[in-house]
């Protein structure tokens, strides 16, 4: 393939010999690259602070023969507001975390970064009080890119009508019936009114997302539910959600 060029996001750094990092990134088509960035480690290397985790950049990479090569890097957006603030910080990692666990390499999905960097662009600025219903519709929204969008309609077991539901599963997908909740193991409690805001975050742009004045309680219903969605069928562990939860948990919102 040779040189090419890239727009992407970078998820996570990890040490590689003395020197040098495996750089996972976010592409644009929202499938994943891994390259190595030669010396990013040394002091006073060609790249400084532009690979950092949440950045949006536009590389150069040269194909390699296990992992491609990182030779140039200009910065779009440093999201530096998220490596700064701490509740930022701990938001933005839950997203750099589920998308470096959901991309793959060679299978795109071209929403999905579209969707990463317009919620950081949007929890860089967000009042910090808004922040935890961000992470939850964003959490929202790419399990849905990814086919698991919970079903709050209808019961997800028999497709019954299920309007007065207050019982939701990870593994049948969705709400149940009354009926179908009895045989179902590993159902959740919910309330009429996170389900109402499970289906106004699913039809929100995060743009606008903040400016709903979602009640804390809504998002404390919420996030628990769509954590257990994310735990269900996500198949890795997610520490950044887990550290997430524990903070929200501290300030009784999970």
């Amino acid at each position: 393939m040779g040189a090419y060029r890239a727009h992407v996001l970078v998820l996570r750094k990890t040490k590689l010999g003395e020197t040098d990092t495996i750089v996972t990134l976010l592409a644009r088509d929202g499938g994943q690259i891994r390259a190595v960035a030669k010396g990013l480690r040394k002091p006073g290397g060609r790249f400084g602070a532009r690979l950092e985790p949440y950045a949006v950049v536009d590389l150069l990479l040269h194909s390699g023969r296990t992992l491609d090569v990182i030779t140039e890097a200009v910065t779009v957006s440093s999201h530096a507001a998220l490596r700064e603030d701490y509740d930022r910080a701990a938001a933005a990692a839950v997203v750099a975390d589920l998308l470096d666990k959901i991309s793959v390499e060679g299978q795109p999905e071209k929403q999905l970064f579209a969707l990463s960097t317009t919620t950081l662009d949007v929890l860089a600025e967000a009042p910090l009080a808004t922040v935890p219903a961000l992470v939850v519709a964003f959490l929202l929204k790419a399990l849905a890119m990814h086919g698991y969008r919970p079903e709050i309609e209808v019961c997800a077991s028999c497709g019954a009508p299920a309007a007065e539901s207050g019982v939701i599963s990870p593994s049948a997908g969705g709400v149940l019936c009354s009926r179908c909740a009895v045989s179902e193991a590993g159902s959740l409690r919910f309330s009429p009114e996170g389900r109402a805001w499970l289906a106004r975050l699913l039809g929100a742009r995060m743009t606008d997302v903040q400016a709903l004045d979602m009640p804390t309680a809504a998002v404390a219903d919420c996030f628990r539910i769509v954590r257990a969605f994310v735990v269900y069928h996500v198949p890795a562990r997610l520490r950044a959600l887990d550290f997430y939860t524990e903070q929200l948990d501290e300030q009784g919102l999970a």
